[in-house]
């Protein structure tokens, strides 16, 4: 007898079941039809025809043998061509095929699925096929793993719901628990002013530029830390690409540097601060900027490494980390030229 469930296009598990969605379990659909390997060609055929309940038509069977265990995959297009009604579909099936477990982690398989060029995929326990992901789970896939790492990126836990239909007391939760970490970082802030607090007395005019130092180091930040994310989680780069990583972003953040340097001359020389002051500004602008660039370099690259999702390294925690940092390097340099 030929084992085969009843029909590979029924919906998907909604979105709003309690599944676990951080793996492919939560995302698989049970539905699918299977052949297995002795039937002919004929067979094959009519027993597929008979199982369509819908107007969408699968691209691919599932080719297995009498305990389940998955075979290879057939196109149904290629069945469908063929003349010789009583050849063995196991001899028309493609060995090579991508496949996943259900335990896969869900940020790992859509960084493989975001590429592109797989509209099925089947899923696999120990050789035997358990379910599939079909064009609309695969889609769904993705877009929950970007929806979340753009909250991440964010500063805050990914939503359990839909926007709408998340309450504030659940915002809160959400969004809490990150802003009292940056708050506890931004803490330390504030005691690298208390620290070079003799040098903001003998030249206040430096507490003027703090807050554009501080903004163009944590913009810069951001700015590398997004589209390194990015290229990471679309397999682009990796932990082996560092050095080049690290070179392409300082290379440009010196050009970057060059520019909001002059900028900031300029501002400096309109508020009238004098030249010593000037310099240090611009100096201290360069410098930040370039320190920002090593930073969301290297920070990303290393939680992944450790298995750490990278888009936990969010814009807000990059920016506060390169605030206090940038603060010491501005008094600093403040302290060599200035002598105070």
């Amino acid at each position: 007898m030929m084992k085969s469930h009843q029909n590979y296009s029924s919906p998907a598990p909604a979105h709003t079941e309690t599944l676990d969605e951080s793996s492919v379990a939560g995302y698989m659909n049970a539905n699918f039809i299977t052949v297995p390997g002795n039937m002919t060609v004929n067979k094959a055929k009519e027993y597929f025809l008979s199982q369509l309940k819908t107007d969408e038509i699968p691209t691919q069977l599932f080719v297995t043998a009498d305990d389940y265990q998955l075979r290879g995959t057939l196109s149904v297009k290629k069945l469908l061509q063929c003349e010789d009604d009583d050849k063995a579909v196991g001899v028309m099936i493609n060995h090579s095929y991508f496949q996943v477990s259900p335990d896969d982690d869900r940020n790992d398989v859509a960084h493989l699925l975001g590429k592109g060029g797989l509209d099925v995929v089947p899923v696999v326990v120990n050789k035997t096929l358990v379910g599939v992901l079909g064009e609309k789970e695969i889609a769904r896939l993705i877009e929950d793993e970007n929806t979340e790492d753009a909250q991440r990126q964010g500063a805050s836990l990914p939503l359990d719901k839909p926007y709408l239909e998340t309450s504030p007391w659940a915002l809160w939760r959400k969004r809490s628990v990150w802003l009292l970490m940056l708050f506890v970082a931004e803490a330390y802030t504030g005691n690298v002013l208390k620290a070079f607090e003799d040098q903001l007395e003998a030249a206040i005019a430096l507490a003027f530029f703090i807050p554009l130092l501080i903004g163009t180091g944590g913009n810069s930040g951001t700015q590398i830390t997004s589209t390194l994310v990015r290229a990471m989680a679309l397999g682009e780069v990796s932990l082996r690409n560092l050095g080049a990583v690290i070179r392409k972003e300082v290379s440009t953040s010196l050009l970057i540097a060059a520019t909001i340097g002059v900028a900031a001359w300029v501002r400096a020389w309109i508020m009238g601060v004098g030249m010593d002051v000037t310099m240090v500004v611009s100096l201290s602008l360069v410098a930040i900027t370039v320190w920002s660039a090593i930073v969301s370099s290297i920070i990303p690259m290393l939680l992944k490494r450790v298995g750490i999702d990278p888009a936990v390294v969010s814009a807000p925690f990059i920016a506060t980390f390169i605030d206090g940092t940038g603060l010491i390097i501005y008094f600093k340099i403040a302290q060599h030229i200035l002598h105070i």
